[in-house]
Formats: C-alpha cells, sequence, structure tokens
C-alpha cells in the first residue's frame, strides 16, 4: 500500500488554536464497519484540519478485506481520524475515528481509553459489518448512538425494525444523518451529548 498522512503541512494556524474560553474537553470515538462514512464525517465537522491516516488500497489487500458493497472505495484508515469541534463556547470535542477492517481492531483498545461515548456509523445496505462493532461497544460499557448514514439507494428501514436487527437496547439513540454534511454530522455529536448528560442524570438520581 501506498501510505500517506492528510496532513503535510508544518506549524499550527490561528484557527488550530484551542478557544481561550474552553472549558471542558470530551474524548468521542467515531467507529463503524469498512466503508460506512468514518473519515468522511470527522472531515466535515472538524474546525481544525483534520489528521488522517489513510493508505492506498492495493491488490494485496483483496482477499484480506471484505469490500463487498463498496468496491469503488480506494483508501481506507489504517490508524486513526482525528479532528475537533466546539459544541459552544466552553465545550470541545476531541474526534478519534477507527479503522473499520477487523484486521486493524487491536487499534481500537487504546482509542477507547477515556472515552466518554461513541457514535456508531452505520450503513442499512450492510448492516451486517455493523454486528461486531455494537457487540465490542457494549462490552467495553462506552455508551453510543447510531447514525445512520444515507447513503444513496440505501434501505430506510423504520426505527423500530433496524433497532431490532442490530439488537439495540431501547434507550439507545438512533439518528439519521448525511456524514458529508457539517450541520448533520453537528448534529448527531449533540444528541451523543444529551444522550451522556440523561445517563448521568439517571445515575445521580439513584
Amino acid at each position: 500500500m501506498d501510505s500517506g498522512i492528510s496532513d503535510t503541512t508544518t506549524g499550527p494556524r490561528s484557527e488550530d488554536r484551542l478557544p481561550s474560553s474552553a472549558s471542558s474537553a470530551v474524548k468521542v470515538v467515531i467507529v463503524g464497519g469498512f466503508g460506512v462514512g468514518k473519515t468522511t464525517l470527522v472531515r466535515s465537522v472538524s474546525e481544525i484540519r483534520p489528521l488522517t491516516t489513510e493508505e492506498t488500497m492495493t491488490q494485496a489487500s483483496e482477499n484480506v478485506d471484505d469490500t463487498a458493497g463498496v468496491e469503488r472505495k480506494t483508501a481506507t484508515t489504517v490508524a486513526m481520524d482525528f479532528g475537533r469541534i466546539s459544541l459552544n463556547e466552553e465545550l470541545v470535542l476531541y474526534l478519534f475515528g477507527t479503522p473499520g477492517q477487523q484486521r486493524f481492531w487491536f487499534l481500537w483498545n487504546g482509542l477507547f481509553d477515556g472515552a466518554l461515548g461513541a457514535v456508531v456509523l452505520v450503513d442499512t445496505r450492510r448492516l451486517e459489518v455493523s454486528f461486531d462493532v455494537i457487540g465490542r461497544l457494549e462490552e467495553s460499557a462506552v455508551p453510543f448512538v447510531v447514525a445512520v448514514n444515507a447513503f444513496p439507494e440505501a434501505p430506510d428501514y423504520p426505527v423500530e425494525e433496524l433497532r431490532k436487527a442490530l439488537d439495540l437496547d431501547p434507550k439507545v439513540p438512533i439518528v439519521v444523518c448525511d456524514a458529508r454534511q457539517r450541520s448533520s454530522s453537528q448534529d448527531v455529536l449533540l444528541k451523543l451529548m444529551h444522550y451522556l448528560r440523561s445517563l448521568a442524570l439517571t445515575s445521580e438520581a439513584k
């Protein structure tokens, strides 16, 4: 594979500096199967130059990676994506996108460390690639929301049917998004923050 990191410039830009008003920082992990749009989401929503570790896919990976349904995909994340977004003047989210192929899942444990929550991106054309992802999150006890990335011609399942297919807890939020659009990706992150807040309030009330 030919490797490359998208950010090849040197030196910080003024817009990359953390706002002086920021008082809280939260780590959020963006997870999902191969080709569901994790890198796209981080790129669309990040207020700084996103760091991506993508490699060009070559014939050497044909017998290793399952590209069914994403045959036109030409690059893949091999370590992580990183971005940052300020949801308001005080709250900043650090976004860590995970690689989708199972051969890179050994990197997930480190990325989950210190994460307050996660977003699971789902492609309804290939729901099966999300099963193991959700299972790993449940095992690690990281709270998450499910974001259905609205690919063209993807099946539009009713929420409850989708919840049943993914075997989700009734409390786990499901939201439809377009990972290419900043506002839509931001809405997903806001949904996660609201969900984490509700979990915290429920815990405090016990």
